[in-house]
């Protein structure tokens, strides 16, 4: 019996992820934020052609079977696939090929039953960033490093595990399983630190991984009303917000809703800690829908943005849909 199956990511920038100088050309069109990829994943190369993503780490692998269950042969396959960059200045457009690195594939690793299988993918823009960064030699000239690094494990029973194990802070990183679903997103995005630190030795060409945080996948109807959020009449408010601060208190009074842009919150009620919700959740709708005071706290794990809006600016049968689904998960955010 043979079994082969894959995991994927694909990098993209969101809208305002970009921080400091380089902002400006992102802002004034000379280059440009992605629209975000699809929940489900289809052709590379038409999504490659179409300009939807930065690049894509597709991890692929199989296994060989025996009658008796145990696994006699392995390997992988599977491509990554980086793409370009698209500047604009006045009626010209000019795009600059993106630079691949080689793909890291490590040696599958056998367990009871199981392989194991680790690939890193990535490279950096054709387009020159000259900067100052943290470590000798102080100025770069070439763009910064992004990448991630995936985990696929089969079993000799087809069962199947996948992983982002470790990416860039920069861009964002969405994951699809075997069947092309969006199963996870890298919850954080750090612009400075990525601009700064992200060449030579401290990349895993050079030997140094960074680890990713990663987070659930929102509903299908937080991603509606996120829409409606950021491209309704009233224009939300960004805050950003700084680790371990208490966004909202339990009992406190309020009818804003909050969309993560970028970092995770915690829910926390009567002292319990309930869940963890990265980019793309939507919380606080109980208030508005409750008669005004927060049911829960909501605390700032990581560095965060948060978009807000009146809750009355929402369709209110969809905010109560919300609600069920946040009471199932952890008894409610307030």
């Amino acid at each position: 019996m043979r079994y082969e199956r894959s995991v994927t990511s694909l990098s993209w920038i969101p809208s305002e992820a970009i921080a400091g100088g380089t902002r400006l050309a992102f802002d004034s069109g000379v280059a440009h934020y992605d629209e975000p990829p699809p929940d489900r994943l289809g052709d590379l190369e038409e999504l490659r052609k179409a300009d939807r993503f930065r690049f894509a780490n597709r991890l692929a692998a199989w296994v060989e079977v025996d009658g008796s269950g145990a696994i006699t042969d392995a390997g992988y396959s599977g491509v990554s696939m980086i793409g370009s960059t698209t500047v604009r200045v006045g009626g010209m457009n000019h795009s600059f090929q993106a630079v691949a690195l080689p793909d890291i594939r490590s040696a599958p690793e056998r367990g009871d039953g199981w392989m194991r299988f680790t690939q890193t993918a990535g490279g950096r823009t054709g387009m020159p960033a000259p900067r100052r960064v943290r470590r000798a030699p102080f100025v770069q000239w070439q763009a910064p490093l992004a990448w991630t690094t995936l985990s696929l494990t089969l079993h000799a029973d087809g069962r199947v595990e996948s992983k982002l194990s470790g990416a860039s802070r920069f861009p964002r990183h969405w994951i699809y399983d075997h069947h092309g679903h969006l199963t996870q997103k890298s919850g954080l995005i750090d612009f400075r630190d990525w601009y700064r630190k992200s060449f030579g030795k401290h990349t895993p060409w050079g030997d140094q991984e960074t680890e990713a945080l990663v987070t659930v996948v929102e509903t299908a109807l937080e991603r509606s009303l996120s829409t409606q959020l950021m491209r309704g009449a009233a224009k939300p408010k960004i805050r950003k917000v700084k680790r371990g601060t208490t966004l909202v208190r339990q009992g406190d009074e309020g009818s804003d809703v909050f969309l993560i842009l970028d970092g995770v919150l915690r829910v926390d009620r009567d002292g319990d800690r309930l869940a963890e919700y990265g980019p793309g959740a939507l919380l606080g709708e109980r208030a508005h829908l409750e008669g005004g005071a927060r049911t829960s706290s909501l605390v700032a794990i990581t560095a965060c943005r948060v978009a807000t809006v009146p809750a009355d600016q929402l369709d209110r049968s969809a905010l109560e849909e919300l609600s069920q689904g946040h009471r199932r998960e952890n008894a409610g955010p307030g």
